[in-house]
């Protein structure tokens, strides 16, 4: 069974995914890409390597007469790969894309955790009506098939508890500043270069991109209906050398920690010292998970928790269940 694929969006994680269609056999073809300035459409299937040539070139993927509307209104797909940028104010034009998208009868698979954390009982509900499936794997954690996990394959548990680090940026921070005793500004400098940071890292360094996640989190794993402003948020930009240097001396280290106890109504994200043989303490840019539930116990999830291939693959596997529901379905 060939999926008809909508890609929006040609970052980093857009290129993974055209590299995983162009390089393996998935039995995917991709009919529409839109960039923030152009769009191409091809029923048959577009020519992929054209496609990345230009965008190399001219910094456009195809015709700047058409837009991602215009692919999300008109284009033939079955799912829309929704990967724009993240917008945490309004969850737009990501937002309206998926709605569209729904409407028509067709899947949404999405990284963007705009949408998801502020819109998602809407939009769930939403692909219900329309009897298609709305998935978003890729907005926590990476490559961790942590929702997937929580929402479906645990059945029977009641989850209790979780908490962990769920920003790859800051622990890499945290793990050099740690164990070369560099400076903050040092770390996050060699985070930009390597790729880790971006160039305005804010949502990164603040804790606003991890305090996204835990919204997602509790919306979906415990149909809470809560936003950003419900959690308690302390981002590393503060954090000192001195701190470290306390810490070391307790034979711990400092970890960028998120924290939900659903019972309490407890929703935070705070630097906590926690000793070096704990199992959240991983190293460089990955991601860790302990998950408390009354039936299996404690649950350990670490992985890559960024990455243009890591987060394709979350997003293709959201496509690939979404492939075998429809084929069951038949």
């Amino acid at each position: 069974m060939v999926v008809r694929l909508a890609l929006l969006g040609v970052g980093a994680v857009g290129r993974g995914i055209i590299q995983a269609v162009t390089e393996k056999n998935l039995d995917l073809v991709i009919t529409a890409v839109a960039d923030s300035r152009s769009g191409c459409i091809d029923p048959h299937g577009l020519n992929l390597k054209e496609l990345l040539d230009r965008k190399e070139k001219f910094g456009i993927c195809g015709d700047t007469s058409i837009s991602a509307e215009t692919i999300v209104r008109t284009a033939p797909y079955d799912i829309l790969v929704e990967m724009t940028p993240t917008d945490a104010g309004k969850g737009e034009p990501a937002t309206s894309y998926i709605r569209e998208a729904l409407k028509r009868g067709c899947h949404v698979v999405t990284s963007n955790k705009g949408p998801v954390a502020l819109h998602y009982h809407e939009l769930s509900s939403l692909a219900l009506k329309n009897n298609v499936q709305f998935r978003f794997e890729a907005t926590v954690a990476g490559a961790i098939p942590i929702l997937q996990t929580l929402m479906h394959d645990i059945g029977g548990n009641e989850i209790l508890s979780l908490y962990g680090v769920l920003n790859g940026t800051c622990n890499y921070i945290l793990t050099r500043m740690a164990e070369e005793k560099l400076t903050y500004k040092q770390a996050l400098d060699e985070a930009r270069t390597l790729g880790y940071a971006e160039a305005d890292p804010t949502y990164d360094v603040k804790g606003i991109d991890a305090a996204i996640k835990l919204v997602i989190l509790a919306n979906t794993v415990w149909k809470k209906n809560i936003s950003l402003d419900d959690v308690d948020v302390t981002g590393i930009d503060l954090l000192t050398e001195e701190a470290l240097r306390l810490a070391e001396q307790q034979d711990a280290t400092i970890r960028l920690i998120g924290e939900i106890i659903p019972e309490d109504n407890v929703y935070r994200l705070c630097p906590r010292i926690i000793p070096k043989d704990h199992p959240l303490v991983v190293q460089g840019s990955l991601n860790a998970i302990i998950v408390r539930t009354d039936l299996a116990g404690d649950l350990l999830f670490v992985g890559k928790g960024a990455g243009s291939l890591e987060t394709a693959s979350a997003v293709i596997g959201d496509i690939f269940s979404i492939r075998d529901m429809d084929a069951g379905g038949n």
